[in-house]
């Protein structure tokens, strides 16, 4: 399943920051379609993402109904992007 949207980074603050692009509803409904037969526990979705020129594998959180796609420094620090940028994500839930 390929999915593109547009977000803004948000910053979620624990003992260290983790950057996320929270994905649209419209597209995490797509995405629970499919959440059981991709999920490998927790409820964790596996994708590959891009956003730029990179293009990276992770698994997008399950919050609050709908979904976070983490967003690697090794992503975000090259790119410059920071929480409140806007960004466009093309991503594959790897079934």
């Amino acid at each position: 399943m390929d999915i593109a949207f547009t977000g803004q980074v948000v910053e979620w603050r624990g003992p260290s920051p983790f950057f996320f692009v929270p994905v649209p509803e419209e597209q995490c409904a797509d995405i629970r379609d499919v959440a059981a037969a991709a999920t490998y526990g927790w409820g964790v979705v596996p994708v590959e993402a891009r956003i730029g020129g990179s293009t990276f594998t992770t698994s997008l959180f399950p919050r609050d109904g709908g979904y976070l796609l983490p967003v690697k420094d090794a992503v975000r620090r090259p790119q410059g992007l920071a929480t409140g940028d806007t960004v466009t994500v093309e991503m594959t839930v790897r079934l």
